[in-house]
């Protein structure tokens, strides 16, 4: 079944304001997220009244504290450290792609990973993915991408490996995969 585009016409303040408050409730939202909603729906998306618009809904959201990208962040990077088990940089790249600033992004990492252990970490992600120690060359690279995919670092990675005895050739070859 195909969606419709929402009918883009002249919102009052008031009207934008219960759409985005909607939209918020469906689920957390980043500002930028929000903004991107909003604009969609707006005649004019460029015009000086759009932008003023969305500005005061958001204004307005963020003074009632619907609107707050720092909590959204450290909520979201502790949900995917514990439910899906993804390391650091999957996490960031994340956030990034919804529009979390950088300083937001760092502080909320460091205070949902402070007291990870990546090994650990990494090696609970593959548990999960069902994935055993590889006995060839071609299911180490599996696991190399898979972990690198999730967000590991390499020193991890190569660390997790080298305890499976995956032999120094198969490491080198993976190492220039990675460069």
């Amino acid at each position: 079944m195909a969606f419709s585009r929402p009918k883009r016409r002249t919102y009052s303040e008031e009207e934008m304001y219960e759409y985005a408050v909607g939209a918020l409730a469906r689920r957390m939202r980043t500002v930028a997220e929000l903004k991107r909603l909003m604009r969609a729906r707006v005649e004019d998306p460029e015009s000086e009244y759009a932008e003023t618009l969305v500005e005061l809904v958001i204004r307005r959201l963020k003074d009632q504290g619907y609107l707050n990208d720092s909590n959204y962040a450290s909520y979201y990077s502790s949900m995917r450290r514990d439910n899906q088990k993804f390391g650091r940089g999957r996490v960031i790249t994340e956030l990034k792609t919804r529009g979390v600033h950088a300083s937001v992004i760092e502080k909320a990492i460091e205070t949902a990973y402070e007291s990870v252990n990546e090994e650990k970490q990494a090696r609970e992600y593959l548990h999960k993915k069902r994935m055993e120690k590889p006995k060839d060359q071609k299911q180490a690279a599996r696991v190399f991408r898979q972990l690198a995919r999730a967000g590991f670092g390499t020193k991890t990675i190569f660390s997790i490996l080298k305890k499976w005895d995956v032999d120094d050739e198969t490491l080198t070859a993976l190492e220039g995969e990675q460069e």
